[in-house]
């Protein structure tokens, strides 16, 4: 077999070279693209439940602000840390423009 001979067989072959050449390209990119797109899909979880996290905490905090600021809350707080009392009814005075 000499050199020529191999030349003249890649030549009739190069088509056949060129698509089993094309096939392993699209191969490894179908590889690398379902790899990619698991890590994203796993991102993806990781912050759907990081989100999740954060609204139910905010639900709490909702619900711990709606707590404090009722009323008799700041009532009690204003008695017990400022020492203030509400006023009786004769101690009220409208003034009238």
């Amino acid at each position: 077999m000499s050199f020529g001979y191999v030349i003249e067989q890649l030549r009739a072959h190069f088509s056949i070279v060129i698509m089993i050449a094309l096939v392993l390209v699209s191969a490894i990119s179908v590889i690398y693209t379902k790899h990619k797109t698991r890590i994203e899909f796993v991102t993806l979880q990781k912050s759907e439940q990081h989100r999740d996290n954060l609204n139910e905490e905010w639900g709490k905090l909702l619900l711990e602000q709606s707590t404090w600021t009722t009323p008799g809350r700041i009532q009690q707080q204003a008695q017990q840390r400022l020492n203030m009392l509400v006023p009786s009814a004769d101690k009220i005075v409208v003034v009238q423009p």
